[in-house]
């Protein structure tokens, strides 16, 4: 990495370079995911910021992974930190990402830049929940030739003046300006608001929290699943119910089963985000992380019932026997019997798994349902409700 010479660098408009013409990125990320989006960023990053900046212009990415984000939510003191922590690196542009979502006079904060300074702050989750990568890259392109005063567009006029360009803030992303406080110290903001940018940040929420590691995060609670599945699929009075269900209630079984599971995994967990504050933006940033959780948890649950159902069925090929099944229910057992069985026992299995995950620790469902940063939130809030 080249030496950054910072000696008249921190003017509003002009392009930050060191010596010997090469601008030092600094990608400060919370840990877990935001560090890994940086990294894979980093490798290609340089090469997008010359080719797009033009003029022989160089440009050094540096992966910093620190939690710049503990024990703060307001984009003002987050701003704050990432300007101090600039001033102990030798970086010409510091740009910041997190998973957490942030919020700005009631508005969901996508970034906030500051020109004077050299600053960005990334919230990951209002990107949405696909092609992350890409649209984070994009945004953080647009961040750092903002920053560096090289609009790719080549637009003239002071940096903090201009608007972001490019397929970061498109015509039908829903990114808008936002209100920037007069005592702030960004100089450029852009938040989502409406129903699509609620769901972007929804989507954003659920990806971070990685509902997947669900499944193997409730061993014993799969266990007795498991177990639960294994004696129903030979029951002789399971046998009977599923061959005299109809498909309407067989939904209604899956769709209760599926429902008592995210229930009981909350309710147990204390996944429940619950807040003292009685203003209209604390509650509806309570309803947003309610709202990640049960979707969280609800995409790992029917992941599990999925894998249930399977498990089920090739459990059911193997042990029943035709003939017996044939003279208790007085029906064949052909295919079809042989799937509605298992989609019965599967939802009876899952009851059975909810009852299990009382066997689990509450922390070991929190790291399953969160992301690191999330985990790490919630605890904090906790020890503030216990020390109030």
């Amino acid at each position: 990495m080249a030496t950054c010479d910072r000696g008249g660098s921190r003017r509003e408009g002009v392009m930050r370079v060191s010596s010997q013409d090469v601008t030092v990125v600094a990608l400060l990320a919370d840990p877990d995911a935001p560090t890994e989006i940086a990294q894979r960023m980093a490798q290609t990053l340089p090469d997008r910021l010359a080719d797009k900046s033009g003029q022989g212009r160089r440009f050094d990415v540096e992966v910093v992974s620190e939690p710049f984000t503990a024990g703060a939510e307001d984009p003002p003191t987050l701003m704050r930190r990432i300007m101090d922590r600039g001033r102990e690196g030798n970086w010409d542009i510091v740009v910041a990402l997190t998973d957490l979502p942030l919020h700005s006079h009631g508005r969901k904060l996508v970034v906030d830049l500051s020109h004077e300074h050299g600053l960005a702050l990334l919230s990951l989750p209002p990107l949405g929940g696909f092609r992350l990568q890409t649209r984070a890259r994009q945004a953080v392109e647009e961040a750092v030739l903002s920053l560096a005063g090289l609009q790719a567009t080549g637009a003239e006029g002071p940096a903090g003046s201009q608007p972001l360009r490019g397929p970061f803030i498109g015509r039908l992303a829903p990114i808008h300006p936002g209100q920037v406080g007069e005592e702030e110290i960004a100089d450029l903001r852009y938040v989502v608001s409406g129903p699509r940018g609620y769901l972007r940040v929804l989507g954003g929420m659920v990806r971070a929290n990685r509902p997947w590691r669900l499944v193997p995060g409730l061993s014993k609670a799969l266990a007795a699943a498991l177990a639960t599945g294994a004696v129903a699929t030979v029951n002789s009075t399971i046998w009977n119910l599923a061959t005299s269900l109809s498909t309407p209630r067989l939904v209604i079984a899956t769709v209760g089963s599926v429902a008592v599971m995210i229930g009981w995994l909350i309710v147990d967990a204390n996944l429940w985000h619950r807040t003292d504050e009685v203003s209209p933006e604390a509650r509806n940033r309570a309803a947003l992380y309610n709202a990640s959780t049960v979707v969280t948890v609800g995409i790992g649950v029917i992941v599990c019932y999925v894998g249930l159902l399977v498990i089920n069925l090739v459990w059911a090929l193997f042990i029943l026997n035709d003939r017996v099944f044939a003279s208790t229910t007085r029906t064949p057992l052909h295919a079809t019997e042989y799937l509605t069985l298992s989609w019965f026992v599967a939802s009876v299995a899952t009851v059975g798994g909810a009852l299990g995950s009382g066997l689990e620790s509450d922390e070991a469902i929190r790291a399953a349902a969160y992301s690191k940063r999330e985990q790490e939130r919630r605890s904090l809030l906790q020890d503030e409700g216990t020390s109030g």
